[in-house]
């Protein structure tokens, strides 16, 4: 899944995008607010951590702007201003949740998995079609009992086909959820990582849409 972590503090932005990207997420960064803003609204992201105090552009701002766009990215709150109405400013500015700093990170994580399992309308974290087995929280992959091993690149895409179950998922649209925004996109390795997954998990388990893209049942 594709995350963007829009936060001023080099160090800690940092930390959590190695968190993040250990986990096999695509992360990437922004140091101000009006690059924030910009990603936000230009680029196809999963979730937005996204903090209030950013310089050139506060987050607040940058929030109501997004919603009003029409971005529906999950946006969770990360700020070091704690106080409740601060809390309250930002869910009503269209957050869906809020963290104070300091922070642990797998409460970070924690909540954010929370928030890509509700926008796939997922309520159990480990999705089950078949033989498959797949826990969101942990990546492992299971078939028919017996756990088997993905490359990061292979995770990535199964993971957000599970996460669009019952979706058409284009190439393309694949190729801008795996990779960063100054990766090398190449839809024609997406069919590469699916011949593999069918390999490894069984060749019913992701369907081919002749000409447009993959799907995997959404049950």
């Amino acid at each position: 899944m594709r995350i963007l972590i829009a936060e001023d503090e080099a160090l800690l932005c940092g930390q959590i995008k190695k968190a993040l990207a250990l986990e096999g997420h695509a992360v990437d960064t922004a140091g101000d607010g009006e690059e924030a803003a910009h990603l936000g609204a230009t680029e196809p992201y999963d979730v937005i951590i996204l903090d209030i105090g950013l310089p050139t552009k506060d987050g607040i701002t940058i929030l109501k702007e997004w919603r009003k766009a029409g971005v529906e990215t999950p946006v969770l709150i990360l700020t070091a201003r704690d106080g409740w109405s601060e809390r309250v400013n930002g869910l009503d500015a269209g957050a869906d949740d809020y963290m104070s700093k300091p922070f642990h990170m797998p409460e970070l994580s924690a909540r954010l998995r929370a928030l890509l399992r509700r926008r796939s309308g997922m309520s159990n974290p480990v999705f089950a079609r078949g033989p498959l087995e797949f826990d969101t929280r942990t990546q492992r992959v299971v078939v028919s009992g017996f756990p088997v091993e993905l490359t990061a690149q292979e995770c990535a895409v199964l993971a957000y086909l599970i996460h669009n179950a019952g979706r058409m998922v284009s190439r393309t649209e694949l190729s801008e959820h795996i990779y960063e925004y100054d990766g090398e996109r190449d839809s024609n390795t997406i069919a590469v990582f699916v011949t593999r997954l069918r390999k490894k998990l069984g060749a019913d388990i992701i369907t081919t849409v002749r000409g447009r893209g993959y799907t995997i049942d959404g049950g």
